[in-house]
């Protein structure tokens, strides 16, 4: 049994999919793994992330299923489950079995893993679509503007474009504090990723401006509300108590 222990990233699960196939491993007795647990009468492969063999990856996966199946893939990638590596790899090698017939990558939901990576996207893309709409930008004394977030997948990566997108000239920066993960966008540019020791939470100073904002917008909250109707459960469905902490209006 061989067990490729890869680094919890896309770069790192790719690398090792590409090299399963490169050595030509039977795909019955060969797993992913993200961590160096024991396994007994295992042989573990330690994968270093190469790009060139990410990049052949890529290129396979949206050749044969297309942009929507590799995106959804990546999200599976993003979410935080320690069996994902597995799933993935297993989804791979079961479309490019299955790729002489008509199909998408997710088709075979009755193999466990294969349904496995299917819901980490799922759940992933839940997420980013909830952000998309929960995000909070506040206006810094130096006129950026600034949000954190505290998603349960790692995320960001989908999140960046969308706001990039949006707000193409403006400076602005979106933080991740469960992964200390900035997305730093600067104006009419290219926006990028920063982790590591070099990066830290800031400490926040508003602009006068945001502050009166900010309190007009919690009064025209307040004055909307029909105290009558309130109705907690249906708030709660509709917006998740965990997003509440990086929204102003609570």
């Amino acid at each position: 049994m061989i067990v490729y222990v890869c680094e919890d990233s896309l770069e790192g699960v790719f690398t090792g999919i590409y090299r399963a196939y490169e050595e030509k491993r039977d795909h019955k007795d060969t797993f992913f793994s993200l961590t160096d647990e024991p396994m007994l009468f295992a042989e573990y492969v330690e994968v270093k992330p190469d790009r060139q063999r990410t990049l052949k990856v890529i290129n396979t996966l949206q050749r044969r299923f297309g942009e929507d199946d590799y995106l959804s893939l990546c999200m599976a990638l993003a979410a935080e489950d320690p069996e994902k590596a597995q799933a993935v790899y297993r989804t791979v090698v079961d479309g490019l079995k299955r790729d002489s017939r008509p199909g998408h990558l997710f088709d075979n939901l009755s193999e466990d893993n294969v349904h496995r990576a299917f819901s980490l996207a799922r759940g992933a893309s839940r997420e980013i679509c909830h952000l998309q709409g929960f995000v909070r930008f506040q206006e810094l004394e130096n006129k950026v503007l600034y949000s954190a977030i505290g998603p349960k997948n790692n995320v960001l990566t989908f999140l960046m474009p969308h706001f990039s997108d949006r707000l193409p000239q403006e400076n602005f920066v979106l933080y991740d504090d469960k992964r200390n993960l900035f997305g730093i966008h600067p104006a009419g540019r290219q926006w990028y990723l920063l982790q590591g020791e070099e990066a830290a939470a800031p400490v926040l100073h508003l602009s006068e401006e945001e502050e009166q904002y900010q309190e007009l917008f919690r009064q025209f909250c307040r004055s909307i509300a029909i105290r009558e109707r309130r109705n907690l459960q249906l708030q709660r469905n509709l917006l998740p108590l965990r997003f509440r902490e990086y929204m102003m209006e609570f």
